[in-house]
């Protein structure tokens, strides 16, 4: 979890990268920007918004060969070893940037690296450094008054409201290669601001694995519950699996199994679509880790609940009552009009 309320901007270097593939200018700035009372506050919710505002999937850097090999690493290190040298390594970090920028989709515009404090995540307050980077601009309209009568003149600049990528890095878990929140409002290549410049990994956290497991659970129902036994069970088994997954701060395989698949003669298919799937979902050697309890939330939100049939009606389960679907849910088949049917009990309709 991260709490970005009581951040602090420390430092601002601002920088302009051009398109290499166009002859476009880099433009590096000789001094930090002398930030002051009035423009902070709107610079803080410019550059931390979107980081508030979205699901919290964490990267870390990565190279195929040694992490010191890779650039942005070792930026960051020298930054944080020496929070005072931000600005000449802010010129490295847009030059960098500037020798990925060569693509012709990718659009001109400015660079800015800050130092951030009081940064509580996962209850570790640290620093951070943020770089950040517009790219679209907006018109607007000023006016002024001349003489009798009001002036508009048409202006452009950068619209606060939106931000178009940034990443906060954070002096943490630097063995790992720290871990960073990424954004990209303007995905036109999405190859260029995340492999490029950063050379990020997903973060293997227990909010990473979590997800994982219960996407991979969705899979398992998908492809084995459903085609053995039904719509009904495939949702049942996601809603077991997380219930399960709700209820405990650790997960145990072999404890899931028996807990959450009902048919024994499931419990083998389980062990060997984790054989066959489980690299896909990049959870083939888990078998315990820790449950982040805002992965199963999320989870929640998007698995479906809804059995939908071919003679258009809906049947909603509820994944609050669970018992309610065993108890009063049946399905059958109708010899005389050859058709499926579900049977359920009630003993009265409740007013929407």
């Amino acid at each position: 979890m991260i709490n970005l309320y009581n951040t602090h901007i420390d430092s601002l270097s601002i920088h302009r990268v051009g398109n290499k593939s166009r002859n476009e200018a880099i433009f590096l700035s000789e001094n930090t920007f002398a930030i002051n009372d009035e423009i902070t506050p709107l610079l803080k919710e410019f550059f931390l918004k979107p980081f508030r505002d979205k699901e919290e999937n964490y990267y870390q850097f990565a190279h195929e060969i040694d992490l010191d090999y890779n650039e942005m690493y070792n930026f960051s290190a020298e930054v944080f070893a020496n929070p005072s040298n931000i600005h000449d390594v802010s010129k490295k970090i847009t030059q960098h940037l500037f020798e990925q920028s060569n693509h012709p989709h990718i659009k001109n515009g400015e660079v800015y690296v800050t130092y951030l404090t009081n940064i509580n995540i996962d209850n570790n307050v640290v620093d951070a450094i943020g770089i950040f980077k517009s790219e679209i601009q907006s018109d607007f309209l000023k006016f002024e008054e001349k003489g009798s009568n009001l002036e508009m003149h048409l202006q452009h600049g950068i619209n606060l409201n939106k931000l178009d990528k940034g990443c906060l890095i954070f002096n943490y878990k630097q063995e790992e290669g720290y871990k960073i929140l990424t954004v990209d409002s303007n995905r036109y290549d999405a190859r260029y601001w995340l492999e490029h410049f950063l050379s990020v990994d997903a973060f293997e956290d227990e909010n990473f694995i979590t997800k994982k497991y219960l996407k991979f659970c969705q899979g398992f129902a998908k492809d084995v519950v459903l085609p053995a036994e039904d719509k009904k069970e495939e949702v049942m088994f996601m809603n077991r699996s997380v219930n399960y997954f709700a209820k405990n701060d650790a997960f145990e395989e072999t404890n899931f199994m028996n807990e959450v698949i009902d048919n024994p003669d499931l419990i083998s298919e389980f062990k060997n679509y984790k054989v066959d799937k489980g690299e896909k979902y990049s959870i083939e050697d888990i078998t315990s880790f820790p449950i982040a309890n805002a992965a199963v939330s999320d989870a929640r939100k998007s698995i479906k609940n809804v059995i939908n049939l071919d003679t258009n009606i809906q049947i909603k389960l509820d994944f609050i009552n669970p018992e309610s679907a065993e108890k009063y849910v049946e399905k059958g088949w109708d010899e005389e009009k050859q058709m499926y049917y579900y049977l359920v009990y009630f003993n009265k309709e409740q007013k929407s």
